[in-house]
């Protein structure tokens, strides 16, 4: 993308590839969860935070995973618990 910089629209780490993260997520339709996992795992390197940042896309992943499970009924009643906010930091 351009050499344009906007911290609020354009933060460097959003265009660090030929494409925005954002633009690929919408393309693809992806929901919220997922698009979330893409997002912070794709800028993960570029934002100085790598780990903080795979922590969150794995707290989304797995709370996507647990939703569906839940939606499916594949999970013991007594073990359906919430994925703590803890995992996400």
């Amino acid at each position: 993308m351009g050499t344009d910089h906007d911290p609020v629209k354009k933060p460097k780490h959003y265009n660090a590839g030929k494409i925005e993260v954002i633009a690929f997520i919408e393309d693809q339709n992806i929901g919220y969860h997922l698009g979330n996992v893409i997002k912070y795992v794709t800028r993960a390197p570029h934002k100085g935070e790598e780990i903080q940042d795979l922590k969150k896309a794995a707290w989304y992943l797995q709370r996507r995973i647990w939703l569906l499970e839940q939606k499916n009924g594949e999970v013991p009643k007594e073990l359906r618990s919430e994925p703590s906010e803890a995992q996400k930091t």
